[in-house]
């Protein structure tokens, strides 16, 4: 009777804190946000007068030297639009629209964008006293309950712009994490956004006036007694303990899980990418899966696993992963590590890019970055272009891409035959075959997992040519009429 009233206070707990998640949920997504981005590019500061002087005597003296250089030539030597302040502009206006995107991914409505360029950050609040006084100004206005920051604050900015705003103030890591948090559904996922959200408040814990006092007073208290913020790390730290212990379970658990799978020996391609480059509806037009296809960022934050039969009839496993974003917070590289063993493991990586972003080069550069950071970058790589639907039809591809659309599924055909033909590991291989009519089970599992041809009975007997995985048809090598397997590349079959 005590045990069953234990648990029915436990549920209630549990029940009561749900219903907590979900109102502060609700809450978030009725808050007004004012977003704050700085550019800290030199390049946006105008030149002196000398200097812009200086820049048109030089041109002139140049064309006077070079009579086959025209003025257009030296009119494009300074407004290229390859210049490095367009590419900074260009940078700039993507991370302020990915910051847009990620307020509204959190459930947060925008109320007001502030802008400052400025040549570096300010020590103490990041964007200077004028600029802050602007955001006390703008808050007010506008009713704000929430100061989104495109940038990380350190603790003691952080402290000190908290100090100036009647708000909550969060930097870009920390509204990364909080979207983790509300997409991670599985434990593993869970434990993993605890693990990082707790490791980026420990260094950033802080408190006011009494709060931060030593707990002390009575008799046999006069030593210095242990601070509250001593208190919170030590909480944090044996927490963190405890879920490093948990993930540490949950990892032996998949390593056990992979084991199994790899028993068998099947080809692991891994989806990469950009977040909101289509990757999970590419993940469905290949495999059915039915996984959920969302435009808001980190949609899909668990892996998940589908088998693929490739044009060969030979299997894969599909894994779709996490999407990377730029200045991705280091601590959940980390954390996600456990996550980002199937990109480790897989033979071939599918790095999918959003073929109509206007800044797609800078997007593969920083999934790269990632992908070098874990230690995979030098792994086979295909280049998928997704959504091309969005393009016009005559629209001009790199050689090295894929165009495909998961939305429509056109170009879905090729790329499984490009996967086939990158697959190194369990090789197609071509074999003839010798095989009793009474083995209907051999024949059904070349049939089922190879391409079959040339068939033809002599008595009691089946003749055929198979091309198949390696693996395949190594199990009935005593059926072959040749010693050896023939190797034969999927390309060659054609």
């Amino acid at each position: 009777m005590l045990t069953q009233t234990k648990q029915n206070a436990a549920r209630r707990a549990f029940d009561s804190q749900e219903d907590a998640l979900l109102r502060s949920r609700q809450q978030a997504a009725n808050e007004q946000a004012v977003l704050v981005a700085v550019d800290f590019a030199l390049d946006h500061r105008k030149p002196p007068a000398a200097a812009l002087q200086a820049r048109a005597a030089a041109a002139v003296l140049e064309q006077s030297r070079s009579e086959s250089r025209d003025e257009a030539d030296t009119f494009e030597a300074f407004t290229s639009p390859h210049s490095p302040a367009r590419e900074t502009d260009i940078d700039f206006d993507a991370s302020l629209a990915e910051l847009q995107e990620l307020a509204r991914s959190a459930g947060a409505t925008i109320a007001a964008v502030l802008v400052q360029r400025r040549a570096k950050p300010d020590a103490a609040t990041l964007v200077g006293s004028g600029k802050l006084d602007e955001i006390v100004a703008t808050v007010a206005a506008t009713g704000a309950s929430l100061v989104l920051f495109d940038h990380d604050l350190t603790p003691s900015q952080a402290r000190n712009v908290e100090a100036r705003l009647p708000c909550t103030v969060i930097d870009r890591t920390q509204l990364i994490l909080d979207i983790f948090a509300r997409h991670a559904r599985t434990r593993e996922g869970m434990l993993q956004v605890e693990l990082a959200q707790l490791e980026y408040q420990l260094p950033r814990l802080a408190g006011k006036g009494k709060a931060m006092s030593q707990l002390g007073g009575g008799i046999g208290t006069r030593g210095p007694g242990e601070t509250k913020l001593e208190t919170d790390r030590r909480r944090i730290n044996a927490r963190l303990d405890r879920i490093k212990q948990q993930l540490e379970a949950v990892r032996r658990i998949r390593r056990q899980q992979r084991g199994r799978r790899e028993a068998v020996p099947v080809p692991t391609v891994a989806l990469v990418g950009y977040t909101n480059a289509g990757k999970s509806t590419l993940f469905n037009a290949l495999t059915d899966a039915g996984v959920l296809e969302s435009k808001r960022m980190f949609a899909t934050l668990d892996p998940k696993l589908r088998q693929l039969t490739l044009p060969s009839r030979r299997k894969v496993l599909l894994s779709d992963t996490v999407g990377f974003i730029r200045n991705l917070p280091h601590a959940l590289v980390t954390s996600f590590r456990a996550t980002l063993e199937e990109v480790e493991r897989a033979e071939l990586l599918l790095h999918v890019r959003d073929a109509a972003s206007p800044t797609l080069e800078q997007q593969r550069a920083q999934v790269e970055a990632v992908l070098g950071e874990l230690g995979v970058g030098e792994k086979p790589t295909l280049q998928v272009l997704n959504k091309t639907d969005l393009l016009p039809p005559d629209t001009p591809f790199p050689m090295e891409s894929i165009p495909v659309s998961g939305l429509t599924g056109a170009g879905c055909e090729e790329l499984l035959l490009k996967i086939d033909a990158a697959l190194t590991a369990d090789p197609l291989v071509e074999a003839r075959f010798r095989i009793p009519q009474s083995e209907g089970r051999i024949i059904a599992a070349l049939e089922r997992g190879a391409t079959v041809w040339n068939q033809r009975f002599e008595g009691n007997l089946l003749f055929l040519t198979a091309l198949g995985p390696s693996s395949l048809l190594h199990r009935y090598r005593k059926y072959q009429t040749v010693g050896e397997l023939e190797g034969r590349s999927s390309e060659s079959s054609g």
